[in-house]
């Protein structure tokens, strides 16, 4: 952006920054306090707002796509790829053709040119798919070779599609089970630090529970963890994984899909890793 006038200073922004300059063109360690509410510094700073605001929710959007391994039109990746929170949020994530076969590391989207991909041999190569997914990493089947190949090429991802912590549902299970009890049991000295964990680790609560909803091939199924409804300032711990229909209906183990069980595993081990390890070495 260019300078903006702002009283006798001017002011623009330099990254989420707002910077001003002198009437000599000096710039200034900080906005000097005096033209703090000026129209044009006000502006400036709802502006990064926004734009934080907007980034945060192109990288959310980015995540769901591929957590529900959406299939996604490519006229809509060539549409937003020019704004950079969202090419910022794309770039670089794993995407599949309609076969489900690995297309490549997402690099470009033009709406004359196609997909620009990073291919599994390293070279740059054109698509134009009528369809493409983000996969879930749990359903990569070579996701240990895909990380390494990343590690390579320099990749970061935004969204951790490849470095996303991934739990596969075991091939023995208990016909009749419906719980996972791995990480049960994690105390926590008040409610209120286990609600506050499950708020800070994007979840909801509701009803004593901490839930994770998951839409496996349009099918929405809920993961949840006992987490308590007492008194906030109460000791509690974490209880088993189940994961239901929301019509409230619990699922037998061998029902749950793999993104719905690596999700929800993810939750149960995420809220146990923040338990009182002081109670647990003084217990044992």
């Amino acid at each position: 952006m260019g300078w903006v006038s702002a009283g006798d200073y001017e002011v623009a922004l330099d990254g989420a920054k707002v910077v001003c300059r002198n009437a000599s063109g000096r710039l200034l360690k900080s906005v000097p306090p005096k033209i703090a509410d000026d129209p044009a510094v006000v502006g400036l700073k709802q502006l990064v707002e926004w734009l934080e605001r907007h980034e945060s929710r192109c990288l959310a959007d980015a995540e769901r796509w591929m957590v529900r391994s959406l299939p996604v039109p490519p006229a809509l990746l060539t549409g937003v790829w020019p704004d950079p929170a969202w090419q910022s949020a794309l770039r670089d994530l794993v995407v599949t053709g309609a076969d489900g076969a690995v297309a490549g590391f997402l690099r470009d989207a033009d709406p004359e040119r196609g997909l620009g991909l990073v291919d599994l041999d390293g070279d740059t190569v054109r698509i134009s798919p009528d369809l493409v997914r983000i996969p879930h990493p749990v359903l990569l089947e070579d996701l240990e070779e895909l990380r390494e190949f990343a590690v390579e090429l320099g990749v970061e991802q935004r969204a951790r599609q490849l470095f996303r912590e991934v739990w596969h549902r075991p091939a023995a299970l208990d016909a009749n089970a419906t719980q996972i009890e791995e990480y049960a049991g994690g105390v926590f000295k008040e409610l209120r630090f286990l609600h506050g964990r499950t708020a800070q680790l994007g979840y909801r609560a509701r009803g004593g529970y901490a839930v994770c909803s998951v839409v496996e091939d349009g099918r929405t199924v809920e993961a949840r963890v006992w987490i308590g409804d007492h008194e906030g300032y109460a000791r509690t711990e974490t209880g088993p994984l189940a994961w239901s229909e929301p019509g409230g209906r619990v699922l037998r183990l061998d029902q749950v899909g793999p993104v719905a069980w690596s999700e929800g595993m993810r939750m149960a081990a995420a809220l146990y890793a923040g338990r009182d390890i002081e109670d647990e070495e003084r217990a044992a």
